[in-house]
């Protein structure tokens, strides 16, 4: 049985746990997640995005293989037993070409899939739910659900039998179903009402689904099928969280506790408190999506670390400036792409979305080579001078107690891994997701007795 399945089994016998997903490509996150899973001997979710990592590759120019070679290269570097690891595949389906006709854009959905299974990703998100050209829709701009379970189906039989025609040294795939999520990257303006879905619309898509992997050979997947995409009424716009409140999703809960093998799937549950991320779990929102709030406290580490370098140089006058924030903002200039359609308003009100919003649309700029060598040089200066502990309380308070107690060392890195583990921390200890990787060794254990 896969781990996932074991997990919701828990949750579904009455004890409210869960497991929340990294949704990140970024090696300081990947490690910070990796750090906090080794604490908490737990199990380890990383997902990548359809338009992220695909077989062409994606924004990130990795394909499913290459994603997981630098997942399992990060693990050995940092000392991680990867058998926690659970790879997944986020959105997996048409939506990257939704400008071809259906014929040509479930081909190349098709080829995304097996990419995928083929690599090992072993939760896989079937998401066929965007219209594509020349669909017939509805007034809301909907595809029929009749259409979206076929398409459903049709995924799952690649997936399938692209495991089947695997080494199979890692379980079958579960299933996630259902695509009633946030606006990608968080909202764009302040709404007046979020969005919950229904519970006709949940049941809708359950019922379909299931029938037509019925009629067409696909009983056992379905059995695998494990979480629902919902929307359960969280958000984030540019400087506003918009938090889950549970009289509203209070139908759902009721709902999905008549099905022994379902619970939600949630998105978009970035900067929603500790106490709200517990109530979601407890109310069947076991699988907690989370991807800009953890980049979010990576950029506010290194803003940290420039403004300490920026006081430390008059005083080191020997030290290159790394410059990273001019850099940040030249490259984001003359790459707006990832931002232009996000933020608006003067260019101060710009500027200022570009470094503090919450969609924190910065991230895509990490990787763009003059921003690595300017990273470089800041943590290269930081870590040839002893970085006045002064500083640290100024700037990374939290941080700075940690290492007054020996829990933490005084160096950069440590600093911004620190800080991104203290927003997965609130995700573990909502999610309860501690020792959950003893238990699926012990559980393996006693069904190898069995045998």
């Amino acid at each position: 049985m896969h781990p996932l399945n074991k997990l919701i089994e828990r949750h579904k016998k009455g004890t409210p746990v869960g497991i929340y997903s990294v949704c990140s490509a970024n090696p300081f996150v990947l490690k910070a997640a990796m750090l906090q899973a080794q604490k908490d001997q737990s199990l380890l979710l990383i997902e990548a995005t359809s338009n992220q990592v695909d077989q062409f590759g994606g924004y990130t120019g990795m394909r499913p293989e290459d994603f997981k070679t630098m997942t399992l290269e990060l693990a050995a570097e940092n000392n991680y037993d990867p058998q926690g690891l659970i790879l997944g595949g986020d959105h997996l389906g048409p939506n990257r070409w939704t400008k071809l006709s259906a014929s040509r854009a479930m081909d190349y959905a098709r080829e995304q899939i097996a990419a995928y299974v083929k690599a090992g990703f072993s939760k896989i998100h079937l998401d066929a739910t965007m219209p594509l050209q020349n669909d017939a829709t509805d007034s809301a701009g909907r595809l029929p659900v009749e259409t979206i379970a076929q398409r459903t189906a049709e995924l799952c039989a690649v997936a399938e039998q692209t495991y089947r025609q695997s080494d199979q040294l890692f379980p079958p795939p579960v299933y996630i179903i259902g695509s009633d999520v946030p606006i990608p990257g968080g909202a764009q303006e302040k709404l007046n009402q979020i969005h919950v879905t229904s519970v006709e619309e949940v049941q809708q898509t359950i019922e379909h689904v299931r029938r037509t992997f019925e009629e067409n050979g696909l009983e056992a997947a379905y059995e695998r099928v494990c979480a629902v995409v919902v929307q359960p009424g969280v958000e984030f716009a540019n400087q506003i969280v918009y938090e889950y409140a549970p009289h509203r999703a209070a139908a759902l809960k009721d709902f999905i506790e008549s099905h022994p093998q379902l619970v939600y799937e949630a998105h978009s549950t970035d900067y929603q408190t500790a106490r709200i991320l517990r109530q979601m779990v407890k109310d069947h929102f076991a699988i907690l999506k989370v991807g800009p709030a953890l980049t979010f406290a990576l950029r506010e580490a290194i803003f940290a670390l420039a403004f300490m370098e920026k006081e430390l140089l008059p005083l080191h006058r020997a030290l290159k400036p790394s410059s990273i924030l001019e850099t940040l903002e030249q490259t984001m200039d003359k790459n707006p792409a990832y931002w232009q359609k996000h933020y608006g308003g003067t260019k101060e009100e710009v500027r200022f979305a570009q470094r503090f919003s919450l969609s924190d649309r910065i991230r895509y700029y990490w990787p763009f080579p003059k921003v690595q060598k300017a990273l470089r040089q800041l943590l290269k200066n930081l870590q040839q001078i002893s970085i006045p502990l002064t500083l640290v309380s100024q700037f990374m308070p939290e941080e700075y107690q940690r290492i007054r107690q020996g829990t933490l060392t005084n160096d950069p890195q440590a600093l911004i891994l620190n800080k991104i583990q203290s927003v997965l921390k609130q995700y573990a200890e909502a999610t309860q997701i501690q020792n959950s990787l003893t238990f699926t060794q012990n559980q393996n254990s006693l069904a190898m007795e069995r045998l």
